[in-house]
């Protein structure tokens, strides 16, 4: 098909979670409305494929749980005989009307239409890409306000320069294995009788002998190990844009990890930003949140303080009667919002200062204070 794959779910319209009946009546409706018989719109055939494509897979259990694990990958190299051999169409569609390559014969399924549908599945298949690369990186709160540059220092696994990646000692070649031809893959074949006929049904697993490796290295390279790949230390220069979010994911195209088919595209690296902690401010989102310590007097009578922002300080007025735990709010003094719309604020979470070794002097003037309380609560 040209352009990406679209997910097989989505195709259909059916929820991951849909039973086989939901997911045959979505195929079916869908066939009636755009095959090329009915609907003469110049997309309906490439949209009657994707819809078909869709149904062949997930009306097979085992292709269905070999895509929900591995996504595309996981059902790539099936031709049209292999997807389309245990679906009778003619029990979809009945009485229709509508010639749907032959309904259920297996012979014109696997040509026209169907066969240039599902060429991608054979031997005209692209490599499957290689798996994407997570690394984090640690940015301080100011470098998240202003937007950074920060190099990225990770592993990954390259092609051994020395056997080019086939794992063999230079001079020599892999053996492929005999039992799957090469391939890594057993297929079985059974008849199953149905109400129609009897339908062939093929069976897909790994090579019990090369455990899906579809080849036997008796030389391996001293270099990889037989693996076919070495690790390098790479390091990466990584913008950091400002105000970027707490686990934002930034995406750097091709430096994953590499295929494991020959042409294959490597896959992405992930750069995960993290806030590193500060011992002056806490961040949730955009907001900074940051306690400050009242003495008791400047609580009960007022106050001016200064504070740190990521600015520098400011002076702000601690109003009269202020309670524990309440919370002053400085607009705009927090992050810059990723995207460049407008600030966090900063709030500060007001404790009280109760002294554990207070000074004579102060320790009277608490007496009297209490004195004063006592003889308040008596005159009520």
């Amino acid at each position: 098909m040209a352009g990406p794959q679209q997910d097989y779910y989505e195709v259909l319209g059916v929820p991951r979670d849909a039973d086989t009946k939901a997911i045959k009546s979505a195929f079916r409706k869908l066939a009636m409305k755009y095959h090329p018989d009915r609907n003469k719109a110049p997309e309906a055939e490439e949209k009657f494929k994707q819809i078909a494509e869709a149904y062949a897979i997930l009306s097979d259990p085992h292709k269905r749980a070999e895509y929900d694990a591995h996504g595309f990958a996981g059902v790539e190299g099936f031709s049209a005989e292999d997807l389309f051999s245990g679906i009778d169409l003619s029990e979809i569609f009945g009485d229709s009307g509508v010639d749907f390559g032959g309904l259920g014969g297996l012979g014109s399924l696997g040509g026209g239409m169907f066969g240039d549908l599902f060429r991608h599945h054979g031997q005209a298949a692209r490599p499957s890409r290689g798996r994407d690369l997570q690394v984090q990186v640690t940015v301080p709160l100011e470098k998240i306000n202003r937007g950074s540059e920060e190099i990225v220092h990770f592993q990954r696994p390259l092609q051994c320069p020395d056997c080019n990646g086939s794992g063999a000692r230079a001079g020599t070649s892999a053996r492929t294995c005999e039992a799957c031809g090469g391939s890594g893959r057993q297929v079985q074949i059974r008849q199953q009788k149905k109400d129609q006929g009897r339908v062939q049904v093929q069976q897909i697993t790994t090579c019990p002998v090369c455990h899906g490796q579809g080849k036997f290295i008796d030389h391996p390279c001293p270099s990889c190990a037989g693996s076919g790949r070495i690790q390098k230390d790479d390091k990466l220069k990584v913008t950091i844009p400002p105000g970027a979010d707490e686990g934002m994911a930034l995406r750097i195209p091709g430096h994953g990890l590499p295929s494991d088919e020959a042409g294959g595209e490597p896959g992405d690296l992930y750069v995960i930003v993290r806030t590193a902690a500060d011992p002056r401010f806490v961040r949730r989102g955009a907001d900074l949140w940051h306690n400050v310590k009242l003495a008791i007097p400047d609580a009960v009578l007022g106050s001016k303080i200064r504070v740190e922002t990521l600015d520098g300080q400011v002076d702000v007025k601690i109003p009269p009667g202020t309670q524990a735990d309440e919370v002053l709010r400085l607009r705009g003094k927090g992050l810059v919002k990723f995207g460049g719309y407008g600030r966090g604020d900063l709030n500060l979470r007001l404790t009280l200062h109760v002294p554990e070794h207070p000074s004579d002097e102060e320790r009277k003037l608490y007496e009297q204070l209490q004195k004063l309380q006592k003889l308040q609560k008596l005159q009520k």
